[in-house]
């Protein structure tokens, strides 16, 4: 998806198709988006097979369908991939949960992962970052999407309790959870492809429980803790850990490398930002709020709602399913003046919903706000100079924006 859109055109909102995967492999969705949001900030669409949607567009009514989850709930699916089939799993698997039981399983698990908890990981996270760096500085193209990829298992592989050989595996099962339809990740169907990565991530979490329910010995990863987490007195079985498992994995993989290489991208085509952000190490954290604004690669997330709900000047009916669009959202020009410019100085960054909002909020945001920020630290600390040495590709996906192939080369900085 183009993360700097190209100019306004006429939209026939009435032929729009926002499942178009063509519209966010090599088209431009945001020209759609912005007219949208001005002219049908709630869009209704029927899909040739008969399923349904609602599309809210503003930042405001976003964080309306996001924060309420009286009017909007999550126990019927979250993610547009599953529309029109009920999640089998809601009620058990966090991301598909309402509170109460969702805040329940949820804020032991947070308590492992606030700012102050992971502040720990700094140094390893630093080491982490240098060593996925180095290779990059010998002056060859380096994809650093495609590699940007295994980041997030680099980093929280040990935080997670997961052997590294794994990791590898991991990583490609989770891309195929999200992105079912990229020829680099698809086998066979869209279907058997999402069927496929499921059994198997599920398979992997039982297995990873059965073992560790015989081991004599303590353990302190975030996986261990949520063997004894025991929402409403009682501990969980091995299938609800290994569902909430699955939505940790998906939840520490998924996003962080799309929005590496797609703030990398950003600075590339901007190269006075990144000299401007050299000079003034102190942008950094900003940096990071805008890099996750600018390529919101969570591109939404879905809910039903409860009963009628009047939002956006319309109308959603009982049962039906509303896509929240983050990546409109966050180019909401009423929330962020100018929003199609890449600002590292912009004073609201901080108000991105790139993690969502309301209570299924990222629960690892502080984890990937330290991850980016180290990241951008070293990347600008090491780099003199980086140039694209190729055409970005992007994710085949209505679901995750980002990109598998960013080819880039790179001089080393000299004191």
């Amino acid at each position: 998806m183009r993360l700097t859109p190209g100019p306004a055109r006429d939209i026939d909102l009435d032929s729009v198709d926002l499942f178009d995967l063509d519209l966010y492999t090599s088209g431009d969705p945001h020209p759609i988006w912005d007219v949208m949001r001005e002219k049908a900030p709630l869009h209704h669409q029927v899909l040739p097979d008969g399923r349904e949607f609602w599309s809210v567009t503003r930042h405001e009514d976003v964080c309306r369908v996001l924060g309420d989850h009286r009017e909007f709930t999550s126990e019927r699916g979250t993610v547009p991939t599953h529309l029109g089939t009920d999640d089998v799993a809601a009620g058990v698997l966090m991301t598909s949960t309402d509170p109460p039981r969702h805040t329940e399983v949820r804020r032991p698990l947070g308590s492992k992962l606030t700012a102050r908890a992971v502040k720990s990981w700094e140094d390893t996270i630093r080491g982490t970052v240098r060593r996925f760096l180095e290779p990059a500085l010998d002056g060859e193209v380096f994809d650093l999407a495609e590699q940007a990829l295994l980041l997030p298992a680099l980093v929280t592989g040990p935080l997670l309790g997961l052997p590294e050989q794994d990791w590898e595996e991991l990583v490609r099962l989770t891309a195929m959870v999200t992105a079912p339809s990229d020829p680099h990740f698809q086998i066979g169907s869209e279907a058997a492809t999402l069927a496929i990565a499921h059994h198997e991530l599920v398979s992997y979490v039982k297995q990873w429980v059965r073992t560790r329910r015989t081991d004599t010995g303590d353990g302190d990863s975030l996986l261990h803790h949520l063997m004894s987490v025991r929402p409403g007195g009682e501990a969980l079985s091995d299938e609800e850990i290994a569902l909430d498992g699955y939505s940790i994995l998906l939840g520490a993989n998924v996003t962080t490398p799309h929005t590496v290489s797609g703030t990398v991208q950003a600075l590339i085509e901007r190269p006075e930002i990144y000299e401007k952000a050299q000079a003034d190490p102190s942008l950094i954290p900003n940096l990071v709020e805008e890099g996750l604004r600018w390529t919101s690669a969570a591109c939404n997330f879905m809910r039903y709602a409860v009963d009628d709900v009047q939002i956006g000047g319309g109308t959603i009916p009982a049962r039906g399913a509303v896509v929240a669009w983050i990546g409109s959202a966050n180019r909401d020009a009423s929330q962020f003046p100018d929003p199609h410019t890449f600002d590292i100085t912009r004073s609201n960054a901080k108000r991105q919903v790139a993690f969502g909002f309301g209570p299924h909020f990222c629960i690892g945001a502080p984890l990937a706000r330290l991850t980016l920020r180290i990241f951008f630290e070293e990347l600008l600390r090491q780099f003199g100079t980086i140039e694209l040495a190729g055409e970005p590709q992007h994710l085949r996906s209505y679901f995750i924006a980002g990109m598998t192939h960013l080819p880039v080369t790179a001089q080393r900085r000299t004191p």
